[in-house]
C-alpha cells in the first residue's frame, strides 16, 4: 500500500520566514555594536587627547607618505607667546571666545555672499578655530566630496570638544597640531625652523607671520616671505590691534 505524501505543517512553513527574520536582526545588532563601539572609543579618545596631544594625524601622515616628512614639538600652553595665540584668533577665528563651536553667523554670510551657489560654503569664513581642531586631530583634510562626507562627524567632535577639552586647551592643541610649512607641525616647529628661537618669545610680527601660512602653508611660505604671507601680516596685526579691546580674547591669551 503506497505511503500518503506529508502534507506541510504551518510550523514546517514558518521555518523559512523566522530564519530570513534572525538574520536581519543579526544585521541590525551588528550595526548597532558597531555604532556604540565606535561612539565609545571616540569618546575615550577625546577623553585622553584632553591631557595628551595627538600621537599623529592623518595630515600628518600624508605628509610623510608625500615625502615632506615631519618636523614637530608639542609645547604646553605657557610655552607658547601670547602673541601666537591673540594673532591666530585675530587670523582665523575672532569669535572663538564666544561661540559654542560654530560661528553660525559667518556661515550664514558665507551662504548670502554666493547666492548662485548656496551649497559652497566658504571654509575660511565658515571654519572656526574647533572645527579646524576636530577635522585635523580627528578626521581628514580634502574638499569636493570627501568634505560632505566629512560635515557629520565634523559636527560630532567639535561639540564633543567643546564640551570636554574647554577654549584653552582647543588653542592650544591647534597651535601644535596645524601644518605651518611643508613637513613643519605646530608653533614651536614653525618658530625654531623660521626665527631659530622658541614659540614662547615670538614676536607679534613673527606671530602674525607665522599665523600668515595658514590658508595654505605648503604655498605661501614664511621664509622666505611669499607675497601673500607679507600682506596678511599687515592685516593680522592690524585685526590684533581692532580686538585688543576683547576681554574673553584677552583672557585666553594669557
Amino acid at each position: 500500500m503506497a505511503k500518503k505524501a506529508k502534507v506541510p505543517t504551518s510550523k514546517t512553513k514558518a521555518t523559512a520566514p523566522k530564519a530570513k527574520g534572525s538574520t536581519g536582526k543579526r544585521f541590525w545588532r551588528f550595526i548597532k555594536r558597531l555604532f556604540l563601539t565606535m561612539f565609545v572609543s571616540s569618546l575615550l579618545y577625546i577623553i585622553v587627547c584632553r591631557w595628551v596631544m595627538p600621537p599623529i594625524t592623518t595630515t600628518q601622515l600624508g605628509s610623510m607618505l608625500q615625502g615632506y616628512g615631519m618636523q614637530r614639538h608639542y609645547v604646553e600652553w605657557d610655552s607658547i607667546s601670547p602673541n601666537v595665540k591673540w594673532a591666530a584668533m585675530a587670523s582665523e577665528d575672532q569669535l572663538f571666545a564666544d561661540h559654542g563651536g560654530f560661528d553660525w553667523e559667518a556661515l550664514e554670510k558665507s551662504l548670502k555672499d554666493n547666492p548662485k551657489k548656496k551649497h559652497k560654503i566658504r571654509g575660511g569664513a565658515a571654519s572656526t578655530i574647533s572645527q579646524q581642531v576636530a577635522k585635523n586631530v580627528f578626521l581628514w583634510q580634502g574638499e569636493g566630496l570627501t568634505r560632505y562626507l566629512r560635515k557629520v562627524p565634523e559636527f560630532y567632535f567639535t561639540q564633543l570638544i567643546e564640551w570636554i577639552w574647554g577654549k584653552k586647551r582647543i588653542l592650544e592643541v591647534y597651535l601644535n597640531v596645524i601644518e605651518m610649512g611643508k613637513g613643519i607641525y605646530g608653533i614651536e616647529a614653525a618658530s625654531q625652523a623660521y626665527f631659530h628661537k622658541h614659540a614662547k618669545n615670538l614676536t607679534q610680527t613673527e606671530a602674525a607671520m607665522i599665523i600668515a601660512c595658514l590658508p595654505n602653508p605648503k604655498k605661501f611660505t614664511v621664509v622666505p616671505e611669499s607675497h601673500f604671507v607679507a600682506w596678511k601680516t599687515q592685516w593680522i596685526l592690524k585685526q590684533m590691534r581692532n580686538i585688543s579691546d576683547d576681554k574673553d580674547i584677552m583672557a585666553l591669551t594669557k
